[in-house]
């Protein structure tokens, strides 16, 4: 299965860390956090990274080059931030058949086999981790609802006024289905192409959608404190496993 890793963002909200590098280049113990991503796709089997790069995109390219212990990686470009659709989008051409999606900006310690092994099975057209958060957090995430099944009814972009406190984590698996959505997702107040209109338009039309609850912990790399706090969970890891 291809692994798609968004990371063109410019990180605005992470200076003064992104200063002189992108986003995904920041590092998180020791180790940019694109490196955290392509090691735990690599434990999900990923054949092949599809990396979008765009901010300061050469530095991520040099860095890496054309592989990642062995898996081939393919680079597309995001000339514009416009959001995630719009992002996904620059990968259609390169896939074919069902993959993985993980947000570079996010770094895991948790069931990601579970959704992956969710999207194997024929019920589902998509999968993705939630997690229940603080209600005062959840309105800088894709905020979903569910019904008794675990599937997602609905999708809302980070609403002002969150209907719940389940969120999105930035881990996926969808079938290129997403991207026939993806085209006809039209820009928020925010001016963006949002995935969760996307993952919408997939519901609306019938698709399957599964939520699977998060078992372990993420935490996403949006502000300088966020580094810190991924840095503490880990060196917690790092001292259980020694």
């Amino acid at each position: 299965m291809k692994a798609v890793v968004l990371a063109a963002g410019e990180g605005t909200r992470l200076r003064p860390l992104t200063e002189d590098k992108p986003k995904g280049m920041v590092e998180v113990d020791g180790k940019p956090i694109l490196t955290h991503c392509f090691e735990q796709l690599a434990a999900l089997g990923a054949d092949e990274l599809v990396v979008v790069v765009g901010y300061r995109k050469q530095e991520i390219i040099e860095y890496y080059g054309d592989e990642f212990k062995d898996i081939p990686i393919t680079y597309t470009h995001q000339r514009k931030q416009k959001g995630l659709a719009h992002a996904l989008l620059t990968v259609e051409d390169h896939i074919n058949d069902e993959f993985m999606l993980m947000l570079g900006d996010n770094i895991f310690q948790a069931n990601l086999e579970d959704v992956v092994r969710r999207q194997q099975e024929e019920r589902a057209d998509a999968a993705f981790l939630v997690e229940d958060v603080d209600w005062d957090e959840a309105s800088r995430y894709g905020v979903c609802d569910t019904n008794k099944y675990g599937e997602v009814t609905d999708v809302i972009e980070k609403p002002e006024d969150p209907p719940s406190n389940l969120v999105m984590t930035g881990f996926y698996t969808f079938t290129p289905e997403i991207f026939h959505a993806c085209h006809l997702v039209q820009p928020s107040n925010r001016g963006e192409y949002e995935i969760s209109e996307a993952i919408d338009l997939l519901i609306q039309s019938g698709r399957t959608i599964d939520a699977i609850a998060l078992e372990g912990w993420r935490i996403d790399i949006g502000y300088p404190e966020d580094r810190e706090e991924a840095e503490a969970r880990l060196a917690e890891v790092n001292n259980i496993i020694d």
